[in-house]
């Protein structure tokens, strides 16, 4: 918490020097700007990569320790994948073949590609106007925001790389659609937090090994949830792309902030700053999201309390951990946006365990028929709503699922 608001105190000072000093740095470089062809990006990627890494130093595994860490994390998936069958009675349609063990700045650089890929669309600033003089300020502030930018997302990958146990990557926006997701298992953190839980080693990672295998179980058994998912993601980002008011909600939300309701204060911040059709995308992808975590926690319990000597023990530590997080890690949290991570996986797993305890598994199993059967932010709250919905499908044909997302 220190050092991010150290950044954020960096980021104060330099924002008023460039202020104060703006008028000298421009007239100094009015020759380089007249000259310019390029608009400046976004985000500075390598810029990002260098903070990230600089928060991990001292991180990195040897090639031998990754190689022989690598072989024993597939050995784990290996053993939990018909474990996982036996249980959703639906099978991988292949092996689970991409399993890595990585150190921090290994899942710094796998998932810049990602943030890269997703923000893409967004990464280049709007077409510069004819007027020298306008022109020159424009691009002046491109550079501001782009420092901006490129530090807030650097620090979130550097402080997200610290905390990141096990991952399934998938390949989303991407020129394979095809291709299999990833396993990534960060072993400097959980070695962290074995060691400070007091856990064994060997059952915490069949514990984790559960969970992301039930990830890769839910995509690759399941090819439209991909489709799906990406093509949430693209609407929301085409819209933020083509949103014109965008500055003015901001200063809005900023505004209106102190009196705001309750019900919107309990709701992500992210949303204060969104549209009425972002919001619903947001939400359908919130929604969507809390069944794929909510499902795989589900099965990582269900399995692993008849499997895992110590899992009693492991569970314990967990909701112990959750509920002892101090106002430091609770705020964080939320200006990170993890808290929806979090909500996602209460949220989620309290609808399936809902389900299979009131109507059984086969039931809970209907999420993976197609996007009708999903349920919406609202039937997630209320199981019962969803189950009724969904029986009623087959006779009806599908159906649009109800209210807002």
């Amino acid at each position: 918490m220190d050092r991010r608001l150290r950044n954020q105190r960096e980021l104060l000072v330099l924002g008023a020097f460039v202020g104060a000093t703006v008028g000298a740095w421009v007239g100094a470089r009015v020759r380089d700007y007249a000259a310019a062809q390029s608009r400046p990006k976004v985000i500075d990627w390598e810029r990002a990569r260098t903070i990230a890494i600089r928060m991990n130093v001292g991180s990195r595994m040897s090639a031998g320790q990754r190689e022989q860490l690598t072989s024993y994390y597939r050995s784990l998936v290996d053993r939990a994948v018909p474990l996982i069958a036996e249980y959703t009675g639906e099978a991988l349609p292949s092996p689970a073949q991409h399993v890595y063990a990585f150190d921090r700045i290994d899942w710094i650089d796998a998932n810049l590609e990602g943030f890269a890929e997703v923000l893409r669309p967004l990464e280049t600033m709007p077409e510069l106007p004819d007027q020298p003089a306008l022109r020159l300020g424009l691009l002046a502030w491109g550079r501001l925001s782009q420092t901006v930018a490129t530090t807030e997302v650097g620090v979130l990958l550097g402080y997200l790389a610290r905390r990141v146990l096990g991952q399934y990557d998938l390949v989303l926006l991407g020129r394979e659609p095809l291709a299999a997701g990833r396993l990534y298992f960060v072993e400097p953190n959980v070695v962290w937090l074995e060691r400070m839980m007091r856990l064994n080693g060997a059952d915490f990672r069949l514990w984790l090994a559960l969970h992301e295998a039930t990830h890769a179980y839910e995509f690759e058994a399941h090819p439209w949830l991909r489709d799906y998912i990406n093509g949430l993601i693209h609407d929301w980002v085409s819209r933020l792309q083509s949103d014109s008011e965008a500055l003015k909600r901001v200063w809005r939300a900023i505004r209106d902030l102190p009196s705001i309701s309750r019900a919107q204060r309990e709701r992500s911040w992210l949303e204060l700053f969104m549209s009425p059709e972002q919001r619903a995308l947001f939400q359908r992808l919130q929604a969507a999201m809390a069944v794929i975590e909510g499902y795989s926690n589900h099965v990582m319990h269900a399995v692993g309390r008849s499997i895992i000597p110590s899992y009693t023990e492991i569970a314990r530590q967990f909701e112990r951990r959750h509920q002892q997080r101090t106002v430091a890690e609770q705020l964080l949290a939320r200006l990170t946006g993890l808290d929806l991570k979090l909500e996602q996986y209460r949220l989620g797993e309290s609808f399936a365990n809902q389900v299979v305890q009131r109507y059984g598994h086969d039931v809970l199993r209907l999420v993976w028929t197609g996007p009708e059967y999903l349920p919406s932010m609202d039937e997630l709250r209320e199981p019962d709503r969803w189950v009724e919905r969904v029986r009623s499908i087959g006779s009806r044909g599908p159906q649009p699922v109800p209210g807002v997302y």
